[in-house]
């Protein structure tokens, strides 16, 4: 995977030669490209390194430079076919929506009400499943492209616990308006920074599936945003 950073505090040709030695000593990272003019440098590596990782190196040697996150850049790999690249994704609403049909199926009728509810159970808390594999790519990787979490990097941390908190209150019944009017405004919040960033062309991974997978942010990312937003939109009209 290779990411992309911002880095301050470089004022010569030197500067780049001491920034690109620092980050290669780094376990993990295979290559570097640094660009003084841009002040960005951008990181392959073979595996996720947290971003607190790359600011401690830089403290250790006197703390001139500075780090952060700007955007994460897909590897070539990941670009092969609309359908290998989204599978993960695909598989996973496919999965959902069989079962839900399922229980509809078994209950002996489909009601639409039961079955978004059911849907949501299952969107939220495999969704957070998977964030919470690595809670810190997935923080870092949000805070990329999301309006709040650009702000503040801790609303990633709090958002996956959010999605699970939804997906067992919709799985209990507890307090049905309130989760569904919650589900409302965080994904709304959630889809501005998505259609920033696809309205913009950027090429950073959606964090949707956590730091597991390298999914491209795009359209599928705005329908599954906008699909949680419709259903609980849905079942509060129904409520009120």
């Amino acid at each position: 995977m290779t990411h992309t950073y911002e880095i301050t505090g470089m004022t010569c040709g030197g500067c780049e030669s001491k920034v690109k030695d620092t980050l290669l000593k780094i376990p993990h990272v295979q290559s570097v490209q640094i660009s003084r003019a841009d002040q960005s440098a951008m990181i392959e590596m073979d595996k996720h390194i947290p971003l607190k990782e790359f600011q401690d190196v830089f403290l250790k040697n006197g703390g001139r430079y500075t780090i952060q996150a700007k955007e994460v850049t897909l590897p070539v790999r990941e670009t092969k076919g609309w359908l290998n690249t989204y599978k993960p994704v695909l598989m996973i609403f496919a999965f959902i929506t069989g079962i839900t049909v399922i229980t509809e199926w078994v209950a002996g009728s489909f009601l639409w009400m039961r079955w978004m509810n059911h849907f949501m159970v299952g969107f939220f808390i495999i969704f957070s499943f998977f964030k919470m594999l690595d809670l810190k790519g997935f923080a870092e990787s949000y805070s990329t492209y999301d309006i709040i979490a650009k702000k503040w990097t801790g609303w990633g941390y709090v958002y996956a616990f959010l999605e699970l908190g939804l997906g067992l209150s919709f799985l209990a019944g507890f307090q049905p308006l309130a989760t569904n009017i919650i589900t409302f405004v965080v994904m709304t919040i959630s889809l501005i920074g998505v259609l920033q960033s696809v309205l913009n062309k950027k090429k950073i991974r959606c964090a949707c599936l956590g730091a597991v997978f390298n999914l491209p942010m795009s359209t599928i990312t705005i329908v599954e945003d906008g699909l949680m937003i419709v259903m609980s939109l849905i079942m509060i009209l129904a409520m009120i």
